[in-house]
């Protein structure tokens, strides 16, 4: 079986109690990888909208960009 490619370590971007404050107001809950996932959806989110914005010419991220 192949493993999984590990993704540079990064800052989390989310704040976790928040998180797992909203999850838990919806009944459910968070499982020990789901902030990190989160977290890197956001990363990924962010570097959309600075292409976006790059290939538009311009150096601030819009919310039009997202």
């Amino acid at each position: 079986m192949a493993k999984k490619a590990k993704k540079k370590e990064r800052d989390v971007l989310v704040v976790a109690s928040k998180v797992r404050e909203y999850v838990k107001s919806n009944d459910c809950n968070t499982s020990g990888e789901f902030i990190s996932e989160l977290s890197n959806s956001v990363y990924d989110l962010i570097d959309k909208a600075v292409n976006r914005a790059q290939g538009n010419n311009r150096k601030t991220i819009q919310a039009k960009d997202v």
